[in-house]
């Protein structure tokens, strides 16, 4: 039912929001996590203008973002292991209050892992873009998709059924789909082994420099 409601939605262009789990997501363990960023910022806020990484931890462990990006104002504000919610929760706190020209944003795999559905996933997905478009009515906003993992792998159905979502509003509605998923299969259709750290799950940094190849032209 769930799946045919995102459905009608994607085929007519309805406003209404698209079911999702705001109403029952509990986003106070990232609370510590957002707190530091505030203390941060007191003493070395980012500039109005900026162009700030949000999402789980495939953002926050970016430790090359400024070396990726040389010469552009990047802010790296990734969070651990958190869902669309929790971006959505905090976004005034990390994202908006910096008056960013750019957002780029990469989560919804931690969504998948714990068993929110994708139309759930594109609910929050929808709900979290809505927001920051009316708060950032000029910033261009990026989404990188959710990516294939080892060990992941028999969430893919999934995964490919969120991005696929995702990616169809994203072109109706003027934000930037960034389809790494493809890009970190190999020729057999599976994940490549050389792009991935020991856990399986994070990228090393042949991964990263693959995400920032595709995302770099977008900033210019």
């Amino acid at each position: 039912m769930l799946l045919v409601f995102a459905s009608l939605l994607l085929v007519t262009g309805c406003a209404t929001t698209p079911p999702n789990s705001l109403a029952t997501h509990d986003p106070a363990k990232w609370e510590r996590d957002i707190a530091a960023y505030e203390a941060q910022d007191r003493t070395n806020a980012p500039a109005p203008g900026c162009i700030v990484f949000t999402g789980s931890s495939y953002i926050r462990l970016w430790q090359s973002l400024a070396a990726d990006f040389p010469g552009r104002p990047v802010v790296n504000r990734g969070f651990g292991g958190c869902q669309l919610a929790d971006v959505y929760h905090y976004a005034d706190r990390i994202v908006i209050g910096y008056a960013p020209r750019t957002v780029a944003l990469y989560a919804g795999g931690n969504d998948i892992a714990a068993k929110k559905p994708p139309e759930i996933v594109f609910g929050d997905f929808v709900a979290l873009m809505k927001k920051l478009r009316a708060a950032l009515p000029q910033a261009k906003l990026i989404f990188i998709s959710c990516p294939p993992s080892p060990q992941r792998w028999a969430q893919t159905a999934d995964i490919r059924k969120a991005n696929a979502l995702i990616a169809d509003y994203s072109r109706r509605h003027g934000i930037t789909f960034v389809n790494t998923f493809d890009l970190m299969l190999g020729p057999d259709g599976l994940p490549r082994p050389d792009i991935y750290a020991a856990d399986q799950l994070h990228m090393n940094a042949t991964g990263y420099a693959l995400w920032a190849e595709a995302v770099r032209p977008l900033l210019k």
